[in-house]
């Protein structure tokens, strides 16, 4: 054959075989004998193998890439991956309808959509031309991983597509069904292996594997739910063109108009039973505003969109019996009671603890060793105590006594619960325990992310006396972790490479491995963004905290208090001289460098926060509060009336929304 007859050979064959995927994996019906399709891609690998020059990105071949990867790159989402705020009932609905009306220029609702909520991994897919080039999880809705070797072994992903635009970008959900879940645990009894826990977690740890052939090896699925590039004018015109493009959706995906929420509200009382039915695991439901335009325009509040929540089903329960309640030393010296289970399959995996939040719950409760108890899951996801039942409660239980159990507990500790506070906390930060807290965070995945450093590690370090502070990380000397059990030249080389890599980290990142009370990744990135260095963070005021939009009043005063305390200024005043120097996002060149803006009142284009993402994206930098240093208000329907004022009175200019969309196109 020919190097032509093989390039046309090889177009027919991806051809027929792209074909047979998706009817296949998508539609779940067969067009040919599963030995049929193998003999079309054995065919076809050899062609590839004579003319290497003839594969494609796109070529079926390509599923499977070869060798492990050593790591997960992060990559920064160009919009950012929300979550949904949760209801559980008709009357949330409703008042969720009703403030939305009321920010909607004409108050009026056309339709809503709606589809079933998967209990799976996010994850984006980005075309270029057609062709999948990345594949990104949702990680903190800002950042998230790239996972494309493994999202390429999925067998229903398309890795063409037929499509205008130069670039696409889909979300989903990527899930194990329930039939699938069940065979590979049959695999496993039958090999003496230990079963797997719940489907969500299984296709969320292969798609975190850095070997793409553990990807491969398991049924896993995308599912498709949004269709961020291009936009359309409706969700349910985005899902139409999704399946258009080859993609699979849940299928239950429907339209309700406004005027039918009777409608609406009984398909869901339907669907809580219906679900059970389904093929994969769901939690609830989603419901948006259907019309992207005004979903657009009533932007976002902290992590969540205005115009959709997620509706959560009544969560399964079951009863079991308290064995045990521990006490739990969080990485900020909370003390955390956790009820020890005899192990119950509740919502589809095992429970084995759940938490009793604190030393009042407890008593309101009047849990105690031994009792047999009602458990549920919180919007399906955290394990709770709903009901102790008292009836079966053994004839010698005694109850808890929650400052006793903390002396026995940690006799080395000492705590204290402050006025007005439910919560009990070791006193200090100088115990092991609380260290062993402290860098295991510090070197997460949300924070710093330093390989090498889990939990095993740290206490081996720590037990060994090499860390007595976050600082002496940056002390650490191979010859001296090298003589611990755990630890070898070759390990011990690659911890101090991964530590000394941790000297520049992002700011943002920086501030979230501090692990400052009620300062989490968003927040963290917005201190950054404000900030700009780490020492204009330790300088901050309270009004200056006060005026990022997603910080109040006990965020602020936690900021302060931790830069407040001497401990902690020398703590950061060793690592700087260790070298440890946060690295800002450099917006010195861009074009809004130096300027300062005000977005008041609604835009018709894009919510408020997406504004002023953008120009803090260009340089910008966004406040709520009208200065002599601030150069323009931008000023939409219904603006602030005292904004206007104080900016007429300090001759401020306006922009209106049309100059506004100009400033950040040119």
């Amino acid at each position: 054959m020919t190097k032509s007859e093989a390039e046309k050979r090889i177009l027919k064959l991806r051809e027929i075989i792209n074909d047979y995927r998706y009817h296949y994996h998508v539609l779940d019906e067969s067009i040919m004998s599963e030995a049929a399709a193998d003999s079309l891609k054995h065919e076809l690998s050899q062609l590839e193998s004579e003319y290497p020059e003839l594969i494609t990105p796109d070529s079926p071949t390509q599923r499977v890439a070869g060798k492990p990867l050593d790591k997960f790159t992060k990559v920064a989402h160009e919009k950012r991956m929300i979550s949904l705020a949760d209801v559980f009932s008709e009357e949330e609905i409703e008042d969720w309808i009703l403030r939305n009306e009321k920010l909607i220029p004409d108050g009026r609702i056309e339709e809503f959509f709606t589809d079933i909520k998967m209990d799976g991994l996010a994850c984006a897919l980005k075309y270029k031309d057609g062709i999948l080039v990345q594949a990104v999880t949702r990680g903190d809705g800002l950042v998230g991983e790239d996972v494309t070797l493994n999202v390429k072994t999925i067998q229903n992903v398309p890795l063409k597509i037929s499509v205008e635009s130069s670039e696409v970008e889909v979300r989903g959900e990527i899930v194990i069904f329930k039939k699938d879940f069940e065979e590979l645990n049959e695999i496993q009894r039958k090999n003496g292996l230990p079963e797997f826990a719940n489907p969500r977690n299984l296709a969320a740890g292969s798609i975190r594997q850095l070997d793409p052939k553990i990807a491969a090896s398991r049924p896993l699925k995308f599912i498709a739910y949004d269709l961020v590039e291009p936009d359309l004018p409706t969700h349910k015109e985005a899902y139409e063109m999704l399946r258009k493009l080859g993609f699979q959706t849940s299928n239950e995906d429907r339209v309700f108009k406004a005027n039918e929420k009777k409608e609406l509200f009984e398909y869901i009382k339907n669907l809580d039973e219906y679900r059970k039915s389904l093929p994969f695991n769901t939690d609830g439901m989603v419901i948006k505003i259907n019309n992207r335009e005004v979903y657009e325009g009533l932007g976002i509040v902290g992590k969540t969109p205005r115009a959709a929540v997620a509706f959560k089903f009544p969560a399964e329960e079951s009863t079991t019996k308290v064995r045990d309640i521990v006490i739990s030393i969080g990485r900020t010296g909370a003390a955390t009671p956790v009820a020890i289970l005899d192990p119950v399959q509740v919502a589809g995996s095992t429970v084995r603890h759940a938490s009793l939040h604190n030393a009042d719950e407890i008593a309101r409760l009047d849990v105690r060793v031994g009792d047999t108890v009602i458990i549920y899951k919180a919007g399906d996801i955290i394990p709770q105590i709903k009901e102790v039942l008292k009836t079966l409660r053994p004839e010698d239980s005694k109850p808890f006594k929650y400052e006793e159990a903390l002396r026995k507990q940690y006799p080395e500790l000492k705590f204290e619960r402050l006025n007005g506070e439910v919560v009990y906390r070791v006193k200090g930060e100088s115990s092991d325990l609380i260290l062993k807290r402290a860098v295991e965070y510090y070197a997460s995945k949300p924070a710093l992310n330093i390989e090498g450093l889990g939990e095993k590690n740290v206490v081996a370090l720590v037990d060994a006396g090499l860390l007595k502070s976050i600082a002496d990380l940056y002390k650490l000397k191979v010859a001296d972790v090298a003589k611990l059990e755990r630890f070898g030249d070759l390990s011990a080389h690659n911890l101090i490479n991964a530590i000394t890599a941790s000297k520049t980290p992002p700011l943002n990142k920086f501030i979230t491995a501090l692990g400052i009370r009620h300062v989490g990744a968003q927040t963290a990135t917005s201190l950054a963004r404000k900030f700009k260095t780490f020492e204009k963070l330790m300088d901050a005021t309270e009004d200056e905290l006060l005026s990022i939009s997603d910080i109040g009043e006990v965020v602020a005063e936690s900021i302060l208090a931790y830069f407040g305390d001497e401990e902690n200024i020398k703590l950061l005043a060793e690592m700087k001289d260790l070298g440890v120097k946060p690295v800002a996002e450099n917006v010195n060149n861009l074009p809004l460098a130096g300027r300062s803006y005000i977005v008041t009142g609604t835009l018709a284009s894009m919510g408020r926060e997406e504004a002023e993402d953008k120009l803090r994206a260009l340089g910008a930098t966004v406040t709520s509060s009208v200065t002599k240093n601030t150069t323009a208000l931008i000023v939409g329907e219904k603006p602030g009336k005292s904004k206007l004022e104080k900016a007429d009175q300090l001759g401020v200019s306006r922009i209106s929304e049309v100059e506004f969309l100009e400033l950040i196109k040119k």
